[in-house]
C-alpha cells in the first residue's frame, strides 16, 4: 500500500468507493467533488494497492495550527489493516497543522479514540431555509 497526493485520475475510483456508503454531497456532482478535493488549503491523499485506490482522506488546513478532516473512507474489504490510520497520520503530517478536528460516525469512533485526543462539542451549520412566500 502506498499513499499519494490526489490527482484527477483518482476521482472516478474515489466516487465509486463513496457511492452508497457515505458522502452523498461528494458523489452527486463529480466536478464539484474534484474542485473540493483539489481546492486551496486541501490535502487530499489516496491509498493505493497495486495502483488502485482503496481509500482516501480529504483534509483542509490553514497550514500552521488547524486542520479539519473532512472525509476518510477505506473500502470495506481493506478495513482493519491500518490504512485509515496511515491516511490520518499522513494527512496531519502533510497539512502543516499541529492538530486535526473532525466529526465521526459510531463506526469511526474506535480509530479516533485510539489517538491522543480531546473531545469537544461540535455543530454542522447549514444556511437558513428560504422563506416560503406562498
Amino acid at each position: 500500500m502506498e499513499i499519494v497526493a490526489y490527482e484527477r485520475d483518482h476521482l472516478e475510483a474515489i466516487l465509486a468507493l463513496a457511492e452508497g456508503v457515505a458522502f452523498s454531497t461528494l458523489v452527486e456532482d463529480p466536478e464539484r467533488a474534484h474542485r473540493a478535493l483539489g481546492g486551496p488549503g486541501s490535502v487530499t491523499l489516496v491509498a493505493l494497492e497495486d495502483g488502485e485506490p482503496i481509500g482516501f482522506a480529504h483534509t483542509i488546513t490553514d497550514g500552521e495550527i488547524q486542520a479539519y478532516l473532512c472525509r476518510l473512507l477505506v473500502s470495506p474489504e481493506h478495513q482493519r489493516r491500518g490504512i485509515g490510520r496511515a491516511l490520518v497520520d499522513e494527512s496531519l503530517a502533510r497539512s502543516g497543522a499541529i492538530r486535526i478536528d473532525l466529526l465521526t460516525t459510531e463506526e469511526g469512533e474506535p480509530l479516533y479514540r485510539s489517538y491522543r485526543h480531546e473531545r469537544i462539542p461540535g455543530y454542522r451549520i447549514f444556511p437558513a431555509e428560504p422563506a416560503d412566500d406562498g
